[in-house]
């Protein structure tokens, strides 16, 4: 079994800065469960009132926790939710952040991930994923392409690029964890993504083909690119919603098929549908589903960001 303690104690003590006197929600599901206890145990050992809510699994990444939690999640400091599926880009969550409860997300969290990719060189990481937010924040147009075949443009003027480099300490800050990403949420976008991880779906032995046209995808063909388009049609028409794009930064992170990990890959790019509000958008839909692009080559306003996976911005983002 990993040693999830090191991890932990990142989390807790690091990454979310817990304090004694504090009032921390830990949300788990069932399959969960251990590592939520183990989150919660941290917290009271760094003298916080620590409690573990268990709920049942959602239906879908994006799908909002039950009413209780909702509220608890805003009347908390600080919320950890390890669960099965995504709560990031809930309502429940976005009304937590913004009357300033700070937090994190962990959708899909296994222990070896954890224990692995948390062991991450922080500072290299976080400098990386802050370049990567200014370069997005300062773009107004990307182009990514990939040997595969992907070739996709995408609108980023008057939207904010944002860091996932772990450090949530302030009020009202919320990320992924483990983290290691700079990401954007685009206003529209156009052309092919090959893809190889896609969530939840997991890896496609063969690629997956998706077509955006006006910032919605409208069509999938290979590999799991079908059954991935069908559970976003299932929230039409905001569902199939141009949601994100992001850069992977964290050097610890491997390929699993576990997209919470696939898309902080080092040099990987990737694209997500669905639900925008959480992260600068404006379509708030109970879905959000990323596909995570290999080789991949970025560039913003025509300046080369990724070769083929590598970075090509220096020694600060390799």
């Amino acid at each position: 079994m990993p040693d999830l303690a090191p991890a932990v104690r990142t989390i807790v003590n690091r990454c979310l800065g817990v304090e004694p006197g504090e009032e921390v929600l830990v949300i788990v599901d069932p399959a969960t469960r251990s590592i939520g206890e183990a989150l919660r145990d941290e917290a009271a050992r760094a003298g916080a009132d620590a409690m573990l809510a268990v709920m049942d699994e959602r239906a879908t990444d994006g799908s909002e926790p039950p009413n209780a939690i909702a509220a608890a999640l805003q009347a908390c400091d600080v919320f950890i939710a390890p669960t099965s599926r995504s709560l990031s880009h809930t309502t429940a969550r976005k009304r937590a952040s913004d009357a300033g409860t700070r937090g994190a997300t962990m959708p899909g969290v296994t222990e070896d991930m954890l224990a692995r990719v948390m062991a991450v060189d922080f500072e290299l990481m976080a400098t990386r994923s802050r370049q990567v937010a200014a370069l997005l924040d300062a773009a107004a147009a990307a182009r990514v392409t990939c040997p595969r075949g992907t070739d996709l443009t995408l609108d980023l003027s008057a939207r904010r690029g944002t860091s996932d480099d772990g450090d949530l300490t302030a009020k009202g800050a919320f990320g992924n964890l483990p983290c290691g990403e700079g990401f954007i949420a685009p206003a529209g976008g156009e052309g092919r993504i090959v893809a190889s991880s896609l969530a939840p779906l997991g890896l496609s032995e063969e690629p997956a083909t998706l077509t955006v046209d006006d910032g919605q995808i409208k069509a999938a063909e290979h590999g799991l690119g079908p059954a991935y388009l069908d559970r976003l049609r299932a929230h039409a028409p905001k569902g199939t919603n141009l949601a994100e794009l992001g850069v992977g930064t964290n050097d610890r992170a491997r390929l699993t098929g576990n997209v919470l990990e696939d898309e902080k890959i080092l040099g990987t790019v990737h694209v997500a549908f669905g639900a925008s509000a959480g992260i600068g958008g404006i379509v708030s839909v109970p879905i959000h589903l990323d596909v995570v692009i290999l080789d991949a080559s970025l560039e913003l306003d025509g300046r080369p960001v990724l070769d083929a996976g590598r970075f090509v911005l220096g020694e600060s983002t390799r």
